[in-house]
């Protein structure tokens, strides 16, 4: 991918590069050739929640295979307290959290996963400057429609009943990233992971493609029904 390649083999050539080593989908691949092209400043990142620290991890690869080293962070009892810290992130502590366990302002990647505030806690990160940050957002939207979940300190998916309460929509964190400065590179075609990278890190001539070019779940829109919020809860537009 160089500063002088045409605007379609962005796409191609990062779908190309997806592998999956741990990861869910084939984010692994995708990181490594988005690296090469954006560069590695400290080989450092954060992922919350990181689950065991392997199975479906964006970092894992990167910390086992390439050298890099990081923060990992999980609410439930996957979390063994050494490699993977047990804590539970949210808007209100996550630069605590940061703080505590030394992370640098500027680190490479950010990889959030919590099946919740994860718009929240990514918009209350305003001291750190991640080069990369992955999302998993809310597939059950159509494309324009920007929600997430209302902040609720209490809140707590639960996977059995309230699967589609959960998150916030590729169309919110489209918003989200470009007020903090970043740029949709990605969408992973089979899981519902989204790529964005620091605008000031991508090279000056590129010309990135159209974000409708990565929508992946195209809903019927004749047919649609917006998910129905968890009893309590509430969608916000964002």
């Amino acid at each position: 991918m160089g500063r002088d390649k045409p605007q379609s083999s962005w796409k191609e050539d990062l779908e190309s590069a997806a592998l999956s080593v741990y990861s869910q989908g084939g984010e692994d691949g995708v990181l490594l050739r988005l690296f090469d092209e954006i560069g590695v400043h400290n080989q450092t990142f954060v992922e919350f929640g990181a689950a065991d620290g392997e199975r479906h991890s964006n970092t894992a690869n990167l910390r086992l295979q390439h050298g890099w080293s990081g923060l990992l962070m999980e609410a439930s009892d996957h979390a063994d307290g050494s490699l993977v810290q047990h804590e539970y992130v949210d808007p209100q502590n996550v630069e605590t959290l940061f703080k505590k366990y030394d992370v640098p302002s500027e680190f490479d990647l950010l990889s959030i996963d919590i099946d919740g505030h994860d718009y929240w806690v990514w918009n209350a990160i305003q001291s750190y400057r991640p080069h990369v940050v992955i999302v998993e957002y809310n597939i059950f939207f159509l494309p324009d429609m920007a929600r997430t979940i209302a902040y609720d300190s209490t809140y707590r998916w639960d996977h059995e009943n309230y699967v589609k309460y959960h998150g916030a929509s590729l169309a919110a964190f489209k918003r989200l990233a470009r007020q903090k400065g970043y740029a949709l590179v990605y969408t992973e075609p089979f899981y519902p992971n989204a790529i964005f990278v620091r605008e000031d890190t991508l090279p000056a001539a590129l010309t990135l493609p159209e974000d409708s070019e990565w929508d992946r779940w195209n809903w019927d829109e004749d047919s649609y029904v917006e998910p129905t919020a968890q009893p309590g809860g509430e969608w916000v537009a964002v």
